[in-house]
C-alpha cells in the first residue's frame, strides 16, 4: 500500500464530514455530577442564539424544581409534553412528533441517557435525539459522565453505584461539539447544601454516598480526560481533513514499531509501561513488505505474538503495507495519527554481506526529527543467539541446492564466455558472470545472490586475467576491473533478490486474490445455504492449510457442526467451550487468543449485524502459524462473506415467507368477504321462505306455498353450488382432484346443466347448438358438468335480461370444443387471463352482479385435469363474451357407457 501523499487529505475524513452534511448538529453539556450548572448553561446558550435569530425551542428541560434554572425559560418557547398513562400515573416526556412538526432550527432536550417510559416509540431519549437530529435539527443536550457506556464500571468502582442509564461511546462519538461544565467540589458540596442541587430531604444522604470529595474528584478527573480526549480527535479529524502535516504537540499519542525482530516483546511491555506512567493512548503497528513472504515460520510467529500480546494489553494493533521503505511508511502514519512519540528497537547484529543496507531503526532516528525516539535495546542473551538465525537466511537443507545451482551457473557462465576470450576485451566478459548472478539471485534468493558473486569473481580471476590459472593480478587495471565486477555482481544480485521477493509477493497475493474471488463466485452462485457452508469450509481449509469446521445453533440451541473440511468426528471440551464462548460472547475464542488459548482449536464468530449466525472453527496444521494479521484478514474476509451470503438466504426465505402470508391474508380476506355476502344471501332468502312456511298465523294459498318452497329450493341448490365450488378450489389446491374420465355425450352433460339452472335462466333465451353427430368426450361427468354449469351461470348474471346464451359444440381434431357465448358487456382484453385467478373479479361497476371470484377458476382447475384447455374470446360482432372449453375426444373404439 503506498503511503498517503502529506498535502493530500485522508479520503475518510472527507467521507465523514459528506456523511454529516443535511443532518443536524449535537452538541452536549458534559458533566461530572449533577448540580454541576449543565442545564443553566445550556439555558444561557440557547437565550443567546434565540437574541442572534435563531428560531430556539425548548423541547424538554427538567428544572427539579431550582428556581434560577426556571428563571430561564420565561423568555423560551416551551414545546408541550406527551402525557403517557403508565401505572396507574401520568407521566410526561417528550413530544417526539410534535418536536418534528415544529421543526425549529434548535431543540434543546434535557438528560440525554433518560429512559422513556414503556411503549414509547424509542426506549431511550438519545434514540430520540438521534431521530431528531436526522431530520436536519439541531439539539443541544446535558449528560453525566457516570452515563458513558464505557465508564460505567469505572464510576460504579468509584462511587459504589452502578447507574442503569447509559449512553453508548459510538452516540457521543456523533457529537459535534462536548463543552464541559467544571466545578470544583467544594463549590458542589456548598450548592448542595444550600439545596441548589436536591430537595432538602435528601441533602443528607447524599453527602454521605455519592457527593463526597474524593467521588467528585474522581468523577471531574473522568469529565476532564474525556473531554480532553473528544477534543483531540476533534483536532485530529481537522489535520486529517486539511491535510496538516503532523505531529501538532498537543495530546501525546504512543507508536510502538515492531518486526520479526526477537525483540518485539519487549518493545510492546515497554510501550505499555510508558503509555500507562504517562496515561496516554497508544498504538502498535507494523509494516509489511514483499520480503515478509520469505519471512522464516519462527520470524512470523515473533511478530504474531508481538501483536497478539499488544491487543492483549489493551494497544491498538494497526498493519500496514509498503513496497520497500518501511521507516517511511511508519512515520507517515505516526504524522496521519499525530503522534508524538516512537518506540523502535535497537538495530539488529547483521551478517557482514548486508552491512550496507540501512536499518529500519537508524533510518528512523535519521528521519524522525520532530519525534521523540526511544531506543529499547536486547536484554537476554538467547535473543542474541537468535538474533544469528537472520530471518532470510536458508536452512541447512537448502543450502545443497544453492551450492549446487551456483556452481553450475558459474560453470555454465565460464563455458560460454571461453570461446570469445580471444575476441573480446576482458571487461566485455564480465558481462556474461553479471548475467549468471542475476539468475542465481532471482531463483534462489539474496544469498544465494551474494555467493554468486563471490564465486563469479574468483573464477572471473582465475580464467581470464593475467596471470591465467591464477588468483594473482599483475596489471593495476585488472585489479580495478575485478572490484568493479565485484561490487556490480553484489548490486545486481541485491537487485535481483528484491525483485523476486516483490515478484513472490505478487505471487501469493495474486492467489490469495484469486481464490477469494472463486470463492466469491462459488457462494454467488449457491442456490442453497449448505452449498455456501461446504465452500466456506473447503475454502478456509485450502487457504490456510489447515482443518475447518463450520457449527450452527440446532433445534435445541446447541451448537452443532455443519460442514467440516475434512470432517471432525467429536471435539473436546477445551474446543466445545472455546466455540460456545466464541457464540455467545460474539468473540474469537481459542488457541492464539486469551480466551481458552490451550484449546488446539481456534473460533470465530459468524456473525451479521442483525446477529449471531454461528462460529468458523480452525486447526493449523503447523502450531507456528497462528492467527497472524494476514491469515487474521482472510478468515474474516471469508467470514464476512460467508455471512453476508447466509444473511442473503435467510432475507429471502424471510421475504418469501412474507410474500405467502400477504397472499394469504388476501385470499382469506376475499373468502371472508365472499362468505359475508354471496353465501350469506342464499341462506337469508331460505330462511325466509321457510320461516313463513313455518308460520301458522300466516295464510298461504297453494300458489304462494309452492312459490316459495321453489324460491327456498333453488337458493339451497345456489348455496350448494358455492359450497361446492370451495370444496372443489380446496381439492385443486392441495392437488387432490383425480377425475375419473370416460367415454361421455357432452349433449347429456348439457342437458344436466339446463335442468339444474332452470330458475337462473328463466330470464334468458338458451340455445343449444350442437351437432348430433358431436364426437363424445373422454372426460369426468359430473366434473366437467360443474366446469360447464359455472360457465352458464355466469353467463346468466351477466348477460342482460331477456338475452341470448348459446351453447355451441365442435370437434377440433383430437379435441372436442364446448362453447358459451353471451350477449354481456364482456370481458376486457387485460382481463381475460386475470379472472381464471381466484377470487378476482373483473371490474363492472357498483351494479355489477355479486360473486365469489371462484367460478372460472374452478373451470379451468377442472378441465385442466382432463389435460384439456380454457380460452376466452370475444362473442359473435365483438359483443358479449365467448368462453370456450377444449375436452379430450374419447377414442373411437371406446364403447359407450351403456354398452358396457
Amino acid at each position: 500500500m503506498a503511503t498517503t501523499e502529506p498535502d493530500r487529505p485522508d479520503p475518510q475524513a472527507l467521507l465523514d464530514a459528506h456523511r454529516r452534511d443535511g443532518r443536524g448538529r449535537l452538541k452536549i453539556f458534559l458533566g461530572a455530577s449533577p448540580g454541576v450548572g449543565k442545564t443553566f448553561a445550556m439555558l444561557e446558550e440557547a437565550r443567546q442564539r434565540q437574541r442572534a435569530g435563531r428560531d430556539v425551542v425548548v423541547a424538554l428541560v427538567e428544572t427539579h424544581g431550582r428556581a434560577e434554572t426556571a428563571g430561564l425559560l420565561a423568555s423560551l418557547e416551551v414545546l408541550p409534553r406527551k402525557t403517557v398513562p403508565y401505572r396507574g400515573q401520568v407521566l410526561e416526556e417528550l413530544d417526539l412528533d410534535g418536536l418534528l412538526a415544529r421543526r425549529p432550527q434548535l431543540a434543546l432536550i434535557d438528560e440525554f441517557a433518560h429512559t422513556n417510559v414503556p411503549g414509547a416509540r424509542h426506549p431511550k431519549r438519545w434514540q430520540d435525539v438521534v431521530e431528531v437530529l436526522d431530520a436536519g435539527i439541531d439539539v443541544t443536550t446535558t449528560l453525566n459522565i457516570q452515563h458513558i457506556e464505557s465508564l460505567n464500571d469505572v464510576v460504579a468502582s468509584i462511587t459504589g453505584v452502578r447507574v442503569q442509564e447509559t449512553v453508548p461511546d459510538e452516540v457521543l462519538q456523533r457529537a459535534d461539539e462536548i463543552e464541559l461544565i467544571d466545578l470544583p467540589p467544594e463549590e458542589l458540596i456548598n450548592r448542595l447544601r444550600e439545596g441548589k442541587v436536591y430537595v432538602p430531604q435528601q441533602v443528607g444522604r447524599a453527602l454521605e454516598s455519592f457527593f463526597t470529595k474524593g467521588n467528585l474528584t474522581a468523577l471531574r478527573e473522568l469529565a476532564l480526560r474525556t473531554a480532553a480526549s473528544r477534543v483531540d480527535a476533534d483536532m485530529l479529524t481537522y489535520m486529517q481533513a486539511h491535510a496538516v502535516k503532523g505531529p501538532w504537540p498537543t495530546q501525546e499519542r504512543l507508536l510502538v514499531c515492531v518486526n520479526e525482530a526477537p525483540v518485539a516483546k519487549a518493545l510492546v511491555r515497554a510501550g505499555k509501561r510508558m503509555a500507562d506512567r504517562a496515561r496516554i493512548p497508544w498504538i502498535v503497528a507494523t509494516v509489511v513488505t514483499p520480503a515478509h513472504e520469505a519471512l522464516g515460520e519462527e520470524a512470523r510467529a515473533t511478530t504474531t505474538e508481538a501483536l497478539r500480546l499488544a491487543e492483549t494489553l489493551g494497544a491498538e494493533v494497526v498493519t500496514r503495507h509498503t513496497e520497500r521503505d518501511v521507516a517511511a511508511e511508519l512515520l507517515a502514519f505516526a504524522r496521519s495519527r499525530n503522534v508524538t512519540r516512537l518506540v523502535v528497537g535497537r538495530p539488529r547484529q547483521r551478517w557482514p554481506w548486508v552491512l550496507l543496507r540501512e536499518p529500519v531503526s537508524d533510518r528512523i532516528l535519521d528521519l524522525a526529527t520532530d519525534f521523540e525516539v526511544t531506543v529499547v535495546t536486547h536484554r537476554a542473551r538467547v535473543e542474541r543467539r537468535r538474533i544469528l538465525s537472520a530471518p532470510d537466511m536458508p536452512g541447512w537443507r537448502d543450502w545443497g541446492a544453492i551450492l549446487s545451482e551456483t556452481c553450475g551457473a558459474m560453470a555454465a557462465a565460464t563455458a560460454i564466455a571461453w570461446p570469445f576470450s580471444a575476441h573480446l576485451p576482458v571487461a566485455s566478459i564480465a558481462v556474461v558472470y553479471l548475467l549468471a548472478v542475476s539468475i542465481v539471485a532471482f531463483r534462489q534468493g539474496l544469498t544465494a545472490a551474494l555467493l554468486a558473486s563471490a564465486l563469479g569473481f574468483l573464477t572471473y580471476n582465475f580464467f581470464f586475467t593475467t596471470p591465467y590459472y591464477s588468483l594473482a593480478v599483475e596489471q593495476s587495471e585488472a585489479v580495478v576491473a575485478l572490484l568493479v565486477f565485484l561490487i556490480s555482481a553484489v548490486f545486481t544480485g541485491t537487485l535481483a533478490s528484491r525483485l523476486k521477493a516483490q515478484v513472490d509477493s505478487m505471487r501469493a497475493a495474486r492467489r490469495r486474490t484469486e481464490t477469494l474471488y472463486e470463492f466469491a463466485r462459488k457462494i454467488a452462485a449457491a442456490t442453497k445455504a449448505d452449498d455456501v457452508l461446504w465452500a466456506a469450509a473447503a475454502h478456509i481449509a485450502v487457504t490456510l492449510n489447515c482443518r475447518s469446521l463450520i457449527l450452527m445453533p440446532g433445534a435445541s440451541g446447541a451448537l452443532e457442526q455443519v460442514q467440516g473440511h475434512p470432517s471432525i468426528e467429536e471435539l473436546d471440551a477445551k474446543a466445545e467451550g472455546a466455540a460456545r464462548w466464541a457464540f455467545e460472547r460474539n468473540e474469537p475464542a481459542g488457541a492464539g487468543t486469551t480466551t481458552l488459548p490451550t484449546s488446539d482449536w481456534l473460533f470465530v464468530p459468524l456473525a451479521t449485524a442483525r446477529r449471531i449466525l454461528g462460529v468458523i472453527g480452525v486447526q493449523f496444521r503447523d502450531a507456528a502459524q497462528g492467527l497472524d494479521p494476514e491469515t487474521k484478514r482472510l478468515l474474516l474476509a471469508v467470514e464476512d462473506q460467508v455471512a453476508v451470503a447466509l444473511e442473503r438466504f435467510t432475507l429471502a426465505a424471510d421475504l418469501e415467507d412474507a410474500r405467502v402470508t400477504a397472499e394469504g391474508e388476501k385470499l382469506r380476506a376475499a373468502l371472508l368477504n365472499s362468505v359475508s355476502h354471496d353465501l350469506r344471501t342464499p341462506l337469508v332468502t331460505v330462511i325466509g321462505a321457510v320461516t313463513t312456511l313455518a308460520d301458522a298465523d300466516t295464510a298461504l294459498t297453494a300458489e304462494n306455498r309452492s312459490e316459495l318452497i321453489g324460491t327456498a329450493l333453488d337458493e339451497a341448490r345456489r348455496l350448494d353450488r358455492y359450497v361446492q365450488n370451495l370444496l372443489d378450489m380446496t381439492r385443486l389446491g392441495h392437488g387432490a382432484l383425480t377425475p375419473k374420465a370416460q367415454s361421455v355425450d357432452l349433449r347429456e352433460v348439457v342437458g344436466r346443466v339446463r335442468s339444474d339452472l332452470a330458475r337462473p335462466l328463466a330470464g334468458h333465451d338458451l340455445v343449444v347448438d350442437m351437432p348430433r353427430d358431436l364426437p363424445r368426450a373422454l372426460v369426468d361427468p359430473v366434473l366437467i358438468g360443474q366446469a360447464l354449469a359455472n360457465v352458464v351461470e355466469n353467463a346468466a348474471k351477466y348477460g342482460p335480461p331477456g338475452g341470448r346464451i348459446t351453447i355451441g359444440g365442435a370437434a377440433a381434431g383430437d379435441m372436442v370444443v364446448l362453447t358459451v357465448t353471451d350477449e354481456g358487456p364482456g370481458i376486457p382484453v387485460a382481463d381475460r387471463e386475470r379472472v381464471f385467478d381466484q377470487f378476482y373479479r373483473a371490474a363492472r361497476g357498483d351494479g355489477a352482479p355479486s360473486g365469489t371470484g371462484l367460478g372460472l377458476a374452478i373451470v379451468r382447475g377442472f378441465v385442466e385435469a382432463h389435460g384439456g384447455r380454457v380460452a376466452i374470446d370475444a362473442g359473435p360482432g365483438g359483443r358479449g363474451t365467448a368462453i370456450a372449453l377444449a375436452l379430450p375426444r374419447a377414442p373411437a373404439s371406446e364403447p359407450p357407457e351403456e354398452a358396457r
